[in-house]
C-alpha cells in the first residue's frame, strides 16, 4: 500500500506545518517528544526523508537514526527523568502496529511499576524448523549484501 500521498504527521512537523517539542535536529533526522507517550521522556527519532517503512529507508539514514536512538537512550538515563531501563521500538507495517507511515524509532524510559506491557506468547521452536527458517532468510538476504561470502552465510540448505 502506497501511503506516500496520505497526509503525514511527521512531514508536517518537518515542514513547520505542525508543532512538536524538538529535542535535536541535524541534516538527516530530528528527535521530538511523543505527544502520546508511553512514559514521560518518550522520544521519537524521525528521518527527514519520507520513507513509509524500513523497506523504503536508505540504509545509511537508518544507521544514523539508530545512532541517534542510542544517544537518546543515554540521554534519558542522564536526564533526571525516571529511567531505570529503556525500550527502543520500531513498528514496520500496519500489523506491526505502525500508525504513522514515516519511518521513526520510539525511545522510551522504563521503570519498575510503569504498567507498560510487552506481551508475546513465545514457545520454544524445534531446531530443524529454525534451521529451515535461517536458510530461507539467508537466501533472501544474499542479493542484499554486496559480494556475499561463505563466512557471511555459514549454513547450507537444511536436510529434513
Amino acid at each position: 500500500m502506497d501511503v506516500s500521498l496520505d497526509p503525514c504527521a511527521y512531514c508536517d512537523i518537518l515542514a513547520g506545518r505542525a508543532e512538536a517539542s524538538l529535542v535535536f535536529q541535524d541534516e538527516t533526522a530530528i528527535v521530538v517528544m511523543d505527544g502520546n507517550p508511553v512514559n514521560p521522556g518518550h522520544a521519537l527519532v524521525v528521518s527527514r526523508v519520507h520513507a513509509g517503512g524500513l523497506e523504503d529507508l536508505d540504509e545509511e539514514i537508518g544507521a544514523h537514526m539508530w545512532r541517534l536512538a542510542q544517544r537518546v537512550a543515554r540521554g534519558l538515563r542522564r536526564s533526571g527523568l525516571r529511567c531505570e531501563g529503556v525500550n527502543i521500538f520500531v513498528a514496520d507495517g500496519e500489523v506491526a502496529l505502525q500508525d504513522v507511515f514515516h519511518t521513526h524509532i520510539h525511545v522510551f524510559p522504563r521503570f519498575e511499576g510503569d504498567n507498560v506491557v510487552v506481551d508475546a506468547d513465545c514457545e520454544p521452536r524445534d531446531r530443524r524448523l529454525l534451521l529451515k527458517e535461517a536458510w530461507a532468510l539467508q537466501e533472501a538476504m544474499k542479493p542484499l549484501v554486496a559480494a556475499p561470502s561463505a563466512e557471511m552465510f555459514p549454513h547450507h540448505a537444511p536436510t529434513l
